[in-house]
């Protein structure tokens, strides 16, 4: 089974106990680390491991604070993927608890479990009477059917049974989208001494190893995952869900800021206009008026902008989804289907939030066409949907285009059935286009390679392949690689593949030599000097020797004896059909001596090559021909 990684959140009033619970969960005080005693790469600035199997890990992020618990719930749903509301049981629900319902609301976050804390402190009544009033409070929103537990973090009263039922609920959840294209809101930007600067978020979706070329955006610079770590821990890959930091080089600290956003794929949107679908707070105190300035929370960035709408020139009170646009000062990177906070600069209050339609809005008319335009935009046809699923992933299978389209299963069927969509491997489907392109791509790869190596048969399929899995799944290159060979586009000789038509040959500049090379191995017919002497005469420069060497070989040119003598080809030949014309089934050295006039020095050596190749084979002190 594939392992899986989730990240919980807490939330809840400022001293409900959050930090408290986090430390009696993981026993690790997550307030206590400070970023100057940092001396390696650290995950645990507000995050802890709380457990990990060879099944499920789970790692706690704990975000005390009004203005860090927005930031930071935001850097997806992808951050968070259960959330504790925790509410104290002396004070039982506050503003700031009804504050963080609001913003897990907007943000689309399902999973939930109250913890109704410091229960030590009040008495048996006292507590029914304020889970009362916490259930009450919680109608209509994510945690009105979620579990409750009663927990005192001093006495570790309930802390087991909280540990078990997070477990036990994120055991029955599915993992976010580990194999789309990587992508890590960066929360954090710092340098460690000797090993330079690092980056830590946590993994929106995709994974990320070790060695990988990754860019930032929405600046463009490209870099290479140095080393990984998840709390504390190197590791070669980092998955969705994990709290990660990647040490990057070819970057430095000044060229990065937190809002940053690290990616393995050019198919993201970079954008300053976006089309949104938002939703306003119940209780909103002042009046949102037309191209009011906004404070966009997105991710890790913070950016301002101003909130264009098509239909309406301000919103008093509204309960259903309004259809807008995001005009912003700096680019952001963000694509269809991403959470959203609005801001109010000043006075600092929440409007609301939502999700982006479309990265890349345009400049529209207002008035009911441009509302007409954005829902059609916002369902999005089937077929539309398919095609940027695929474009996301590279390939998905049935039930993944189902959770990624929301389309029925006979729908989806219907549109796969044409002729822009490609079923390989019997379960995954994947764009013609798509195929058509990365068979161009491997073609001009394979051909460089022949380019620069005309005497090797083909590149290696394995680290052709290797080369781009961090843009494509191995499962579709491979599919890609095969289908050419199946077409005759490529050929493939044991593990290396070519072009179709290529023909292994010397370069240009050395079939001359080579060819006077062979020549005077011939001329010496079987005792000849040691190989290296006449690449030496030759004038063969030592590079070029050995991938000279394993042409000669693989044409039949030459048959390597051992490391030091070589035959020509033909008189190989001529030499193993008179040996095999002049004895009988079986032979003994003597007699291979004196059949083909050789001293012990090439006659040994002749003989265990006739064995290697399975010509005859030695029983005690005689050999046996096999055919």
């Amino acid at each position: 089974m594939e392992k899986r990684y989730f990240t919980i959140g807490m939330a809840g009033h400022i001293d409900h106990g959050k930090t408290s619970l986090t430390k009696a969960l993981t026993n690790v005080d997550t307030d206590r680390l400070k970023e100057e005693k940092e001396r390696q790469i650290s995950i645990e600035l507000g995050f802890a491991p709380l457990y990990e199997n060879e099944e499920i890990q789970i790692s706690v992020i704990d975000v005390p604070g009004h203005e860090r618990f927005i930031r930071q719930m935001i850097a997806g749903v992808s951050g968070i993927d259960l959330v504790v509301l925790v509410v104290a049981a002396d004070e039982g629900v506050m503003p700031q608890t009804r504050e963080h319902l609001e913003i897990l609301k907007l943000l689309g976050i399902k999973t939930g479990i109250v913890s109704i804390s410091k229960i030590e402190r009040v008495d048996e009544e006292f507590i029914e009477l304020v889970k009362d009033d916490i259930l009450a409070e919680l109608v209509g929103t994510v945690f009105e059917d979620a579990p409750v537990v009663l927990v005192d973090s001093l006495s570790h009263k309930g802390i087991e049974e909280t540990k078990d039922l997070i477990i036990r609920t994120l055991k029955e959840q599915e993992m976010r989208d580990a194999k789309g294209a990587f992508r890590l809101p960066i929360d954090q930007v710092f340098t460690v001494k000797g090993q330079g600067t690092v980056v830590r978020g946590t993994v929106y979706e995709g994974t990320v190893e070790e060695g990988q070329i990754l860019t930032i955006m929405p600046s463009g610079i490209e870099v290479r995952a140095r080393q990984i770590q998840v709390h504390h821990k190197p590791a070669q890959k980092a998955y969705a869900g994990q709290r990660t930091a990647v040490n990057l080089s070819g970057v430095s600290k000044e060229d990065l800021e937190r809002g940053d956003v690290l990616v393995s794929s050019e198919h993201f949107i970079v954008s300053k206009t976006v089309d949104v679908a938002i939703r306003v707070v119940e209780d909103l105190e002042h009046i949102v008026k037309q191209r009011m300035p906004i404070k966009l929370h997105i991710g890790t960035a913070e950016v301002m902008g101003r909130i264009v709408f098509f239909d309406r020139n301000e919103i008093k009170e509204e309960n259903g989804e309004i259809l807008c646009q995001l005009r912003l000062e700096e680019e952001i990177l963000t694509k269809r289907g991403d959470r959203f906070i609005l801001r109010r600069p000043s006075p600092q209050e929440t409007i609301g939030g939502g999700w982006v339609i479309d990265p890349r809005g345009d400049k529209y008319r207002f008035g009911d066409r441009t509302i007409e335009e954005l829902e059609k935009k916002k369902v999005g046809t089937p077929m539309e949907r398919i095609i940027a699923a695929l474009i996301e992933a590279k390939s998905l299978t049935l039930n993944e285009l189902i959770k990624r389209t929301a389309l029925d299963e006979s729908s989806l069927l219907e549109e796969l059935s044409g002729a822009e969509f490609i079923l390989f491997n019997g379960k995954e489907y994947t764009l013609k286009s798509l195929i058509d392109s990365i068979e161009e791509d491997i073609y001009d790869r394979i051909q460089d390679f022949h380019q620069a190596q005309p005497m090797k048969s083909g590149v290696n399929k394995a680290e052709l392949l290797q080369t781009m899995q961090n843009r494509f799944p191995k499962s579709l290159l491979d599919y890609v690689v095969e289908n050419g060979i199946t077409n005759q586009i490529f050929k493939r000789k044991e593990q290396f593949v070519s072009i179709a038509a290529f023909v292994p040959h010397l370069p240009k500049n050395w079939e001359k030599r080579t060819e006077n090379m062979l020549g005077e191995i011939k001329k010496d017919g079987l005792k000849v000097r040691s190989l290296k002497e006449y690449f030496t005469a030759a004038g063969i420069p030592e590079i070029l020797v050995s991938d000279l060497k394993r042409f000669l070989e693989d044409q039949e040119l030459i048959v390597q004896l051992d490391e030091q003598f070589a035959y020509h080809g033909e008189v190989f030949k001529d030499a193993v059909d008179k040996l095999h014309n002049h004895t009988g089934m079986e032979f003994e050295v003597g007699v291979a001596k004196d059949v083909l006039d050789l001293s012990r020095k090439y006659m040994i050596p002749f003989l265990e090559k006739l064995d290697a190749m399975g010509l005859t084979k030695r029983v005690e002190n005689k050999r046996v021909w096999q055919s």
